[in-house]
Formats: C-alpha cells, structure tokens, sequence
C-alpha cells in the first residue's frame, strides 16, 4: 500500500516540478542556469520527498488502530487504502479524513501549479513576436503536456464517475483503477523514447517500409 501510493504521488509532483522547469526555462531562459541549479532541484525534490513519505507513513500507520470482525477480502487487485478501512467494524472517520485530504493533495495539488505554471507560459509565448519562436517554445512543451494527461487524465476520471455516480460498479472501479495504474508506466518510455531524433527517424522508416510492403502485396494480388 505505502509504495503504491508513494510512486503515485511522487510521481505527479515529479510532473509539478517539470512544470517549473519548463516555466522557469520559457519566461527566465536568460535566468534559467542561475535559478535552477542542482542544489536548488535537490532541495526541492528532496523536501518533496520527506513531506510524502512522512505524509504516507502517517496514513499506513493509523490502519493499524482499525478492528476487521467480518471478511478482511479487499475489492481491488491490490492493498487500496478506501476499500480496506471501508471493512473495518469500527470508526474510520480518521482514515476517511486522511483518504479526502491527501487525494487532493496529491492530485488537485500539483495540477493546480501546473496549470498556473502554463497559464503563465501561454501569456509569455505570446509576448513573442516570431512565430518560430513561439512554436519552438511550445514544442518544448509538447512531451511534458502527453505525460499530463497520460496521468491525470484516467485518475481524476475514477474520482468524477464515483462522485456522480456515489457508489461505482465494482468492475468499472476495477477496471478504471488497473487502467490509471498501468497506462502511465507503460505510456512514459514511450513518449521519451519518440523525442529522440534518432528513435524517431527509425520508426518513420519502419513504418514507411511496411507501408511499401503492404502497398506491393497488394499490387500483386490485383
């Protein structure tokens, strides 16, 4: 339970943190080397760190006073922190409280900054006269903006159809669940891989060569 929820959280203030780098490198690219520095990064990612690991031991270490008298069976493919006190026979009020505060801390938290964070990119991009220019900026911005909502986007969809519909079918929760799990850890190399040059030049060629195959089959059969 701690490590799922320490990878996801770390991982949304990771994507945070890239916001700031990109909004420190578009609207102070002349203060970009002074204000980001390695020590500068390792303070933030480092106080980062401590907050959610202290924030997360917080939250595993209180499921320690909850009581299970009936079936201690979780309704999930792992741990889940909200179907796991949701079986306990006494008050988990504390845990419920624990579950809401940090899901959007950890969520609406960095989503927040990172909005804010392009919000102000977008007004300085702008600002730029040279259309070329502009595009560049924002193509540098491209990658990051996938990563988003790679993430975001299958999370914040499992936290809507529960609130509209209060009580989710067990198989869409499920489904929806494994789906924000999986998708970004298999999606991110992906999207890294195709910002190289070299990467990306060889997938156009294979692609262009199975496209030429295909294209003479079917010229042979016809």
């Amino acid at each position: 339970m701690g490590v799922y929820y320490c990878c996801t959280s770390l991982e949304s203030f990771s994507l945070a943190v890239l916001a700031y780098d990109r909004l420190i490198a578009i609207c102070f690219p002349l203060r970009q080397h002074a204000i980001n520095t390695n020590t500068n990064m390792l303070c933030i990612l480092g106080s980062i760190w401590a907050l959610l690991i202290a924030c997360l031991v917080f939250a595993c270490l209180i499921m320690t006073r909850l009581s299970f008298c009936d079936s201690v069976e979780v309704s999930s493919f792992f741990c889940d922190y909200t179907p796991v006190y949701k079986l306990a026979c006494n008050d988990f009020s504390l845990q419920w409280s624990t579950a809401v505060s940090l899901s959007l801390t950890i969520l609406l938290g960095p989503l927040t900054f990172i909005i804010i964070s392009y919000a102000s990119i977008l007004i300085a991009v702008f600002k730029i006269k040279i259309a070329g220019n502009r595009y560049k900026a924002l193509a540098t911005c491209s990658e990051h903006l996938i990563l988003i909502a790679i993430f975001f986007i299958p999370k914040l969809s499992l936290y809507v159809l529960g609130f509209l519909f209060y009580r989710l079918d067990m198989d869409m929760r499920l489904v929806t669940l494994s789906m924000s799990t999986c998708m970004p850890p298999c999606l991110n190399p992906v999207v890294y891989a195709l910002k190289t040059k070299e990467i990306r030049s060889k997938a156009q060629m294979l692609f262009c060569k199975t496209k030429v195959r295909q294209g003479g089959k079917n010229s042979s059969i016809s």
